[in-house]
């Protein structure tokens, strides 16, 4: 009797230590969308190599006919864990002497000096009180946070030569990897280009363009706005967004070019984002895209409708909510379709060369 005690208990004893043995699964843990609290729009995503964090900066939303006149930083360490850093400009108050509101959809540069430290250059449109006009503003920080201090005037408050119509809003800014210069883009009813002088507060006029893509209807690619220039492998991509912010049809065009500053051929299967109404998905569109440092790992950053706010009476155009998919390509570079979801993301992890640039 003694002797199968023994026996049992040991079997018990091996039992227990070959399930402690066995790996735990972990529960995959998704960003959900949308990834912001409240309401915001226009979506602007940059990593930071100061600090090794991913910031967002968007058109603060929810307040009658686009009225919001303030930005906000968000940042994360993995894109699915946002953490909000405040008011980073407010155009409100004399921080910004020429704008008295419509803070509007702005965009991001991070420069490194050559001593090692970092300068940021914060550029988006507002209501230019002087001139009665939306106008491009730019602010600077040394830090992604800020605080930011604004250079006191537009630096964009005219549309190129030879238009009419549009406004100067949506701007976008890039640096080419291959040439190391910078550049800004812009327009509502058009797409304008121009280099960046090398204080990245003041453009080249004699450089400006007009690369607006050709043709298309609301159904597929027809220029409306939001500029979004990215580079990879060879490959400079330019994206825009069709139809009108209003719209559940709102969705994501992109064309390539060989040049930063175009001519644009329009993609042969152009759209790469739009609504998908069985899953309550309205108006995803005025993105930016974001590659995980060290990897080819790409994400896509945007704003949709809230599906409670799709009656017109209610303001769909500015009771949008900031989302996150995954964006991948096909082996001879295009963009493959990205199907927009309510689950989001997985978290990542950038992988840090220990040269910054």
């Amino acid at each position: 009797m003694k002797k199968f005690s023994f026996i049992l208990v040991a079997l018990v004893v091996l039992g227990l230590d070959c399930s402690a043995a066995q790996p735990s699964k972990r529960r995959v843990r998704y960003s959900g969308n949308p990834i912001l609290p409240e309401f915001h729009a226009d979506p602007e995503i940059m990593f930071s190599h100061q600090n090794n964090r991913f910031y967002i900066y968007s058109t603060t939303d929810g307040a009658q006919g686009w009225g919001g006149y303030y930005f906000t930083a968000f940042s994360s360490a993995n894109l699915i864990d946002w953490k909000h850093e405040g008011i980073i400009l407010d155009l409100a108050t004399d921080q910004v002497p020429w704008a008295t509101g419509n803070a509007w959809a702005p965009a991001i540069m991070e420069r490194r000096q050559p001593d090692g430290s970092y300068n940021y250059y914060f550029y988006y449109s507002g209501h230019d009180s002087d001139r009665n006009r939306k106008s491009i503003g730019v602010a600077m920080a040394d830090k992604p946070a800020g605080p930011y201090y604004d250079l006191g005037t537009p630096i964009i408050y005219t549309r190129p030569a030879g238009l009419t119509g549009g406004q100067q809003i949506d701007v976008d800014v890039f640096n080419d990897p291959v040439t190391d210069e910078n550049y800004i883009y812009w327009g509502n009813g058009y797409m304008a280009v121009a280099k960046l002088n090398d204080d990245m507060v003041s453009i080249d006029t004699t450089t400006v363009q007009v690369i607006t893509p050709e043709g298309g209807s609301l159904e597929d690619f027809r220029y409306r706005e939001a500029p979004y220039v990215f580079y990879r492998k060879g490959i400079y991509y330019f994206m825009w967004s069709v139809d009108d912010t209003g719209s559940a049809n709102y969705h994501v065009a992109y064309g390539t070019s060989s040049s930063p500053m175009g001519p644009i051929v329009v993609a042969r299967q152009p759209v790469i984002l739009r609504q998908d109404p069985n899953n309550a998905i309205y108006g995803t569109a005025h993105n930016s895209v974001i590659q995980v440092p060290g990897k080819d790992e790409w994400y896509i950053v945007y704003h949709r409708i809230n599906k409670n706010y799709m009656d017109k009476k209610r303001g769909p155009g500015f009771h949008r909510e900031v989302c996150i998919d995954r964006m991948e390509f096909n082996a001879d570079g295009t963009i493959r379709p990205v199907t927009p979801s309510q689950r989001g993301i997985t978290a990542v992890e950038p992988k840090i060369s220990k040269s910054k640039r």
